[in-house]
Formats: structure tokens, C-alpha cells, sequence
């Protein structure tokens, strides 16, 4: 896939680079009810002297998963522990991890929903009773040993809630969805990245970076950064509304936030399906991008925003979405909308 300058997904930029990351409930941005609430789960579990409860943190990449668990961590003053699903193929390595942690750490897991069945299953007792049982041997000399674990909470991230099995959800105690981020709650955060790393911003050119940000956190601290190479070769460092929206031009991100991909696959619907409905599959062989990559990284954005529809039958292509490309939605084909609009100038 083609790296995005607008992908939610996190890139080696990223993670790399931790300055602007808040460290405290207190400076996070946004996703207020869910903040609150933590504050006070944390807060009790302080004060009884306990593990917090298991989190469960889902919704779309790049709204703040896991700087939320850095932050929990933060909060109860202990170590964070990090994996990934994908990287936990076998039991051993689960068992590896958990047999490493101190009491009251934070062992975070993002991706958790690709942790394999076989390999989940020593989560369960991991989770509930803070022990695993691990086989040693070799066949027919095996035997199971029961490893006592200290107490800690496990912070699951995913972007695919759905895909968790029953058992391993119903063992979180706090379960939180992060919704997408308004665009005052995206102003403030640019504002902020702009005094931590010392590049002053104008307001109209904040929020409109905001603007086109697509709801998301990550997307417009990376949005940021690109236009302020634009201020600082084009101009004197200063991001103003008009490099801003230069800048995002040269980028190829549109007023609401959509690139070159979104377009290709708003028109891929319309010129060979004639605007839907159609298959998940049809798209993904037309743009040449894989199921999972539509569903988790192009399609939240345009589903959440009414640029296209889902149904029983397929995608569809809305009123919206055929008017954000400058088409007439009563029109059929693309071609044939070219020539109406073509015929009224």
C-alpha cells in the first residue's frame, strides 16, 4: 500500500517521535467522557491499593489508544510493558512476556484482536486469577506447571472490537470506544503540538489544518508537520493560513480531508459499478488494495462522514459523495455525468 499522508495508521515518523505525546489525563485532548471516567477508576484503585481493572480501548487508528495506555500508566505511577498481537505467535511468547512483569505494571497490547485462539487462551487465567499454566517436556513426558504472576492490568487496543472472541472481552472491566475528534477538539491539539515543538501558528490556519484532518489526532499532528516545512522554506516559519492552504494543495488533501485514495475509490463505485451497491472484494480488485486495508483504514472515515453507504448488498456511493467529486448524483455512469454537466455549460 502506498503510504498516506493522511493514513491513521501509525508510521516509523511516529513513533519515533514522542515530544508531543501528553503524559497526563489532564493534558489529553478530547474523548472527555471516556477521561473522565478513567480518572475515576484510577483514582479508586489507588486508593484501595489494587490493580485497575483490565481496559479495553477501541475505535478507528490514530485517536489515541495508545497514548491513553502510556497515560494510565503514568497515572498509577507504574511500568508499561508494550506488544503487539501480530508478534505473540506462540504460547511461549505470551508466557515470556507476562512472566516479566512487576506487581501493579501496565501491560499493554495493541492489536490484541490477532493474538491467536490457542495462544489467547492463557490470557484468560492470566487475567482473572494472575496465573499461567505453562507445558514443559517433551511429548509424552509433558507436564503443566502453574506459574503465579503479579498483580497488573492488562490495556488492550484494537480497531476491530468485532473480532474479539466473547470470552476474552468479557474480561476486561472498563471497555472504552474513541470516537472521532471535532474540529475545536483538533484545533486545541494542533495548538498544543505547535508550542511543544516551538513553531508558532495562526488560528484561521489551525483550524484549518484541523479541518482536514479527518477527525484524527494523528493525522493532524502529521499534517502539521509537513505544512510547517512549508512555512519554514516558502515563508518565515510562521504557519499562516495561507501557507496552510498551499501546503495542503501541494499534499493533495481536499477542504474535508480527502486524498487522491479516497477519490479513486469513490470513483472506482461509480465508473464501474455505476455508484453501487457493490462487494467489498469488486473494490479491492479495482483499487488494488487488500479487504482489510478498506475496511480499517479507508472506509471509517468515509463511512462515519456520509460519503458512502453500507448495505446488504455492497457499498454504495451517496448524494455526498458524488457531489464532494463535482458529479451529478442522478446522473449514471461517470462518463455519462461528464457529458450532462457538459451539455448545461
Amino acid at each position: 500500500m502506498e503510504e498516506r499522508i493522511i493514513d491513521a495508521n501509525t508510521s516509523i515518523e511516529d513513533i519515533f517521535d514522542k515530544s508531543i505525546r501528553p503524559e497526563s489525563l489532564d493534558e489529553y485532548v478530547g474523548q472527555d467522557k471516556i477521561k473522565h471516567n478513567l480518572k475515576v477508576f484510577i483514582e479508586a484503585a489507588k486508593m484501595r491499593d489494587e490493580p485497575l481493572d483490565h481496559v479495553l480501548l477501541y475505535g478507528p487508528p490514530g485517536l489515541g489508544k495508545t497514548t491513553l495506555a502510556h497515560i494510565i500508566a503514568n497515572e498509577l505511577g507504574s511500568n508499561l510493558k508494550t506488544a503487539t498481537g501480530p508478534a505473540i505467535e506462540k504460547s511461549g511468547d505470551l508466557a515470556a512476556i507476562l512472566s516479566t512483569l512487576e506487581p501493579g505494571d501496565v501491560l499493554f497490547i495493541d492489536e490484541i484482536h490477532r493474538i491467536p485462539s490457542f495462544v489467547e487462551e492463557i490470557l484468560y487465567s492470566a487475567m482473572e486469577d494472575f496465573t499461567i499454566n505453562v507445558v514443559i517436556g517433551t511429548e509424552g513426558k509433558s507436564r503443566s506447571i502453574k506459574i503465579d504472576l503479579p498483580p497488573f492490568t492488562l490495556v488492550g487496543a484494537t480497531t476491530r472490537a468485532g473480532d474479539l472472541t466473547g470470552p476474552l472481552r468479557d474480561r476486561f472491566g472498563i471497555i472504552s470506544k474513541l470516537k472521532y475528534y471535532e474540529n475545536e477538539e483538533l484545533m486545541e491539539i494542533v495548538k498544543r503540538t505547535s508550542r511543544v515543538l516551538g513553531v508558532p501558528i495562526e488560528d484561521d490556519a489551525a483550524m484549518e489544518l484541523a479541518s482536514r484532518s479527518r477527525g484524527t489526532p494523528r493525522i493532524a499532528n502529521r499534517l502539521f508537520k509537513r505544512v510547517r516545512d512549508f512555512a519554514l522554506v516558502d515563508g518565515d516559519g510562521v504557519i499562516t493560513l495561507d501557507i496552510t492552504k498551499r501546503a495542503l494543495g501541494r499534499l493533495k488533501v481536499d477542504q474535508d480531508g480527502l486524498d487522491e485514495t479516497d477519490h479513486q475509490l469513490l470513483r472506482g463505485i461509480i465508473e464501474k459499478f455505476n455508484g453501487g451497491p457493490v462487494g467489498i472484494e469488486s473494490i479491492a480488485s479495482v483499487i488494488g488494495e487488500e479487504v482489510t486495508t478498506i475496511e480499517d483504514v479507508y472506509e471509517p472515515f468515509l463511512l462515519q462522514n456520509g460519503y458512502i453507504k453500507r448495505t446488504p448488498r455492497g457499498r454504495i456511493v451517496t448524494d455526498k459523495g458524488y457531489k464532494h467529486l463535482g458529479l451529478n448524483p442522478k446522473g449514471g455512469t461517470l462518463v455519462q455525468v461528464e457529458l450532462d454537466m457538459g451539455e448545461e455549460k
